[in-house]
């Protein structure tokens, strides 16, 4: 007996998804009970209570599915995907055997260093659908920090203002940062920079300085968005907008808050953040000089010169925003940020994986009924654009300037090399059809001492 013909029988009678409340949406005219349609599981079940029950219906535009997170119809012939969220996924703990009829989907719109086995093609390869920040996944969800162009035009306090500020002794650039040592090794960046120009660091990372109450300096404040807060960091005129690691396309509020406040970030994050800009002079990209010590030069310039400074916040004008990729991709997403006219992106991602389900059962049913002459759906792989991450590197200086004992070294660097072993690991145990999870470490002892030996 097979995998799929024993699934069939995994799971009793009456079991959760089939007692299932039906939650009809607006948008198809799928017929079928809820004993008909095709199971998606939730294997990271801390994503699913978007609805009320462990289990609903839902309707999408082309057919209908349930949805669970109970992992007891893991093995069921109706369950056709299982859905990962990418910073839960563990390689060692991955469900084993992995079934043949079964599609692998991942929802990962976190940080790169949350789960750098995503980041190597073994890692990746191993889901059939993506929804990460890459705008080369097939749900891509690169703008999900940015509500609309109304956000980017939100008016910047006064230049005046913003002098007045400075002659008070507060500085030209502000850093925010609580979350030390991480991938893209910023500290040590801003920590050179701040030889060269006064930076006012507020964060429990290179503290320098006091937010004036109680009240904002709870974190809590800082992360929704508080207006007292918001208006306390709006006076500055740069902001230091560093990801905590570097991806094409890996873009957080770091990024557009500033640029919602009209401060000027100073960033540094995806390559290709240039593709998202609303102008051609709305940021200044550290990466583009030769130094720390240049760019301080260039902000003391901006910081003197109003004219030259405005320029980067012409954006905000009428008709300021000249990118029509950027309205063009805003216009398309099928999901909306702080919208309820949409759904959000992980509805969004549910829809279109139950979409691509619906089609595969009945592309399945067609190969059947032709006796072969139609051929079998090819399954769908993921590819290393869809989440493919570089090396982590020194936030100044290169590697070999780097101490024997460096922490940064000697976490992220292993970190990502390890994460590339996890990710063959998992391959090689699907490929020989293992089902127990324990020999995951077996394999990757073997992945080791292959690799020793290649050295």
């Amino acid at each position: 007996c097979g995998a799929e013909g024993w699934a069939q029988d995994a799971v009793p009678p009456g079991a959760a998804f089939v007692a299932a409340a039906s939650y009809r949406g607006p948008g198809n005219n799928d017929t079928r009970s809820n004993k008909a349609l095709p199971i998606l599981l939730w294997w990271s079940g801390s994503l699913f209570p978007h609805f009320p029950g462990d289990t609903e219906r839902i309707d999408c535009p082309r057919g209908s599915c349930l949805v669970t997170r109970s992992r007891g119809v893991a093995r069921h012939r109706r369950t056709k995907a299982l859905i990962f969220y990418g910073t839960d996924f563990r390689a060692y703990e991955a469900p084993l055997p992995r079934l043949p009829h079964q599609t692998w989907a991942l929802f990962h719109e976190e940080s790169p260093m949350n789960n750098y086995v995503l980041s190597h093609s073994p890692g990746i390869r191993l889901f059939n659908y993506t929804a990460t920040f890459r705008r080369e996944s097939d749900y891509p969800l690169t703008l999900q920090w940015l509500p609309g162009t109304g956000y980017l035009r939100a008016p910047a306090v006064p230049l005046a203002e913003k002098d007045a500020w400075r002659r008070k002794g507060y500085g030209p650039v502000l850093y925010m940062q609580s979350h030390c040592d991480v991938p893209s090794d910023r500290d040590r960046y801003v920590r050179e920079l701040m030889k060269y120009i006064q930076v006012d660091s507020y964060g429990k990372c290179l503290h320098n300085r006091e937010l004036p109450s109680e009240r904002l300096r709870d974190t809590s404040t800082a992360t929704t968005e508080d207006s007292e807060f918001m208006t306390f960091i709006a006076r500055y005129k740069f902001h230091l907008a560093l990801e905590n690691a570097i991806c094409d396309d890996y873009m957080t509020e770091k990024l557009w808050r500033p640029m919602h406040l009209g401060a000027v970030p100073v960033y540094r994050g995806s390559p290709a953040v240039r593709d998202w800009m609303p102008n051609n002079l709305s940021i200044i990209l550290i990466d583009d000089f030769d130094s720390p010590r240049e760019l301080a030069k260039y902000l003391d310039y901006l910081d003197k010169n109003g004219e030259e400074y405005l320029k980067y916040l012409e954006y905000k004008n009428v008709d300021g925003i000249k990118n029509q990729f950027l309205l063009e991709s805003l216009e398309k997403r099928e999901w909306g940020v702080n919208d309820m006219t949409l759904p959000n992106y992980l509805n969004g991602f549910e829809c279109f994986i139950c979409d691509k389900e619906n089609m595969r059962v009945k592309e399945e049913q067609e190969h059947k009924k032709s006796r072969g002459k139609i051929p079998a759906p090819r399954p769908h792989i993921a590819q290393f654009k869809h989440m493919g991450c570089p090396m982590p590197t020194p936030g100044f200086g290169s590697v070999e300037d780097l101490s024997e004992g460096d922490s940064w070294k000697e976490m992220w660097l292993q970190d990502y090399w390890q994460s590339l072993d996890q990710g063959e690991a998992l391959t090689a145990m699907i490929h020989h059809n293992e089902s127990h999870q324990g020999r995951f470490w077996d394999y990757m002892h073997e992945i080791f001492l292959k690799r020793t030996r290649q050295h």
